[in-house]
């Protein structure tokens, strides 16, 4: 089937919007909202995977996907058939559907993981490393991240999904996340039972560290729930949004690679080789000596402040 991607679509609209809220906030008193420098900035990282994209694409993500589906899925007597013995899925308004699902399912796991392994984390730091929540950070995407993306949704093509129709989902999962970049959307009632709203993904966003690695979910927060990393916005909390180890840079390239430097330094000084895996594998902020500490870590002291002197924890945004 021919199918045209959603974002050839999306980029113009996400100019336009990103012009709307600019011009919105700039009339009503938020002139905090966009700072020039950073919106250029996130403007370069957005241009440059907007040319990188489609490059990659074809010789990554395409040519992956197309060569999982015909290994998994060859055609036996003239049918798609999957190598499990069940015919290839088609076209059906719920195998859509399943696609979708299997779509946000992965995010999930291909999200929460760029999080939690530091050399995935200096890919997508770029994503976080603004102190502005807007929808000019939501085009703020780190570059690098596009290699090693299709890597797992590999499953999808594999197990008979078309591979027009896995790029497709991928395609409206982006423009999803775009949409949730906005300060300007409250809390949605019941909604947020079911979906990753605005105020979910603030959390996301912020560097409080009760908020560290929560809410990685793409459409849905149902796998945040099942695996134990949601957490919905508390609004007696002052959120501060950014990251902790920020590049104190508007240089686009000191953006991209700041975090990369970081861990060849940490490479160079560890004695052991094992400290050299866990520098680049490990979760970020480990360390040999508890001279820097992981989310976990920083939220179990966190955990413990809280219930020593809760008013105290509660006084500071980080």
């Amino acid at each position: 089937m021919d199918f045209t991607n959603p974002l050839v679509y999306g980029v113009p609209c996400f100019i336009a919007f990103i012009l709307l809220e600019l011009t919105y906030s700039k009339t009503h008193g938020h002139d905090d909202l966009y700072v020039w420098k950073d919106l250029m900035a996130s403007g370069a990282m957005g241009i440059g995977s907007a040319i990188l994209g489609p490059l990659i694409k074809v010789t990554v993500l395409i040519v992956v996907f197309e060569f999982t589906y015909e290994v998994f899925n060859p055609i036996v007597d003239g049918v798609r058939t999957n190598i499990m013995g069940y015919k290839s899925f088609g076209y059906a308004w719920y195998v859509w559907l399943l696609c979708q699902l299997a779509d946000d399912f992965t995010y999930y796991w291909f999200h929460r993981a760029n999080h939690e392994v530091r050399i995935l984390w200096a890919a997508h730091i770029v994503h976080h490393s603004s102190d502005n929540f807007n929808l000019g950070t939501a085009v703020r995407n780190g570059w690098f991240t596009l290699l090693y993306k299709p890597f797992f949704y590999m499953w999808m093509p594999a197990i008979g999904f078309p591979v027009e129709m896995v790029i497709i989902c991928l395609a409206i999962e982006s423009l999803w996340q775009f949409q949730l970049h906005s300060l300007y959307v409250p809390k949605m009632g019941w909604i947020e039972k079911v979906f990753n709203t605005h105020t979910m993904h603030q959390v996301h966003h912020s560097q409080n560290v009760e908020y560290l690695d929560k809410n990685h979910g793409g459409f849905l927060n149902i796998f945040d729930k099942i695996f134990g990393t949601w957490k919905e916005l508390d609004d007696d909390i002052e959120v501060k949004f950014g990251v902790i180890h920020a590049p104190n840079s508007y240089n686009p390239i000191v953006i991209l690679t700041h975090e990369f430097k970081d861990i060849w330094a940490d490479v160079k000084k560890a004695k052991k080789f094992s400290h050299k895996l866990m520098y680049i594998f490990g979760p970020p902020g480990w360390s040999p000596d508890g001279s820097t500490l992981t989310v976990k870590q920083q939220q179990r002291m966190f955990n413990e402040q809280k219930t020593k002197n809760p008013e105290a924890v509660f006084s500071r945004p980080n």
